[in-house]
């Protein structure tokens, strides 16, 4: 709360703050680091050995209350009532051309199937989704997104979870069948799709 209040400050600097020592905050902050809550830098100033400044990592920002799901849901009601459903859907669309140009830019498309799961995998885990993917016995591909950052506004509107698996039918290509197993919203633990090679008809 002191970093998140007062910015990057030096150990002495947070121990005044917290009516402690030096010493004594400097260890709170190499376990909070350890937790990948803290970052440190080094500024020298004048002589002798650097100062170290530290500061909140995105994922300590991300401990503190935020209110953008309730906003984000109170806009979608607004865009639906004010300007229609279609509207809607253009927002929606939209979005998921972009998402697509985004993804088809980071997937190699002469790349196997497996190793552009792979890649998407990846892609939705720097999202949020915590994504991961495995391939079963039978040659089936599993991506499993194990937490969904947009999950008030796919409640709230459903057109974001079928943008989503179009998304990935499209950046797969044609020699791919997507199908989801399990779905966040509809109750299930997490979102996972079944990946398999369409098979040649010749």
């Amino acid at each position: 709360m002191a970093l998140k209040m007062h910015g990057t400050l030096s150990a002495a600097a947070l121990g005044g703050l917290l009516g402690t020592s030096a010493e004594a905050a400097r260890q709170q902050l190499l376990k909070l680091a350890g937790q990948g809550l803290v970052r440190a830098t080094s500024e020298r100033k004048g002589v002798g050995r650097p100062e170290q400044s530290w500061s909140l990592t995105s994922e300590a920002m991300a401990r503190f209350p935020d209110t953008h799901a309730a906003l984000t849901v109170q806009l979608l009601d607004l865009v639906r009532s004010q300007l229609g459903e279609a509207a809607l859907e253009t927002v929606i669309s939209a979005r998921e051309m972009l998402t697509v140009v985004t993804y088809e830019q980071a997937i190699p498309q002469e790349a196997s199937l497996s190793q552009k799961v792979a890649v998407l995998a990846q892609l939705r885990s720097d999202e949020g989704y915590m994504a991961e993917w495995r391939e079963e016995d039978d040659g089936t591909l599993l991506l499993m997104e194990n937490h969904c950052p947009i999950c008030a506004a796919a409640t709230a509107c459903q057109g974001f979870c079928r943008a989503e698996l179009d998304v990935f039918r499209q950046v797969l290509g044609e020699g791919a069948n997507v199908e989801r197993n399990e779905h966040i919203v509809a109750g299930g633990r997490r979102c996972s799709y079944a990946i398999r090679p369409v098979l040649s008809d010749a």
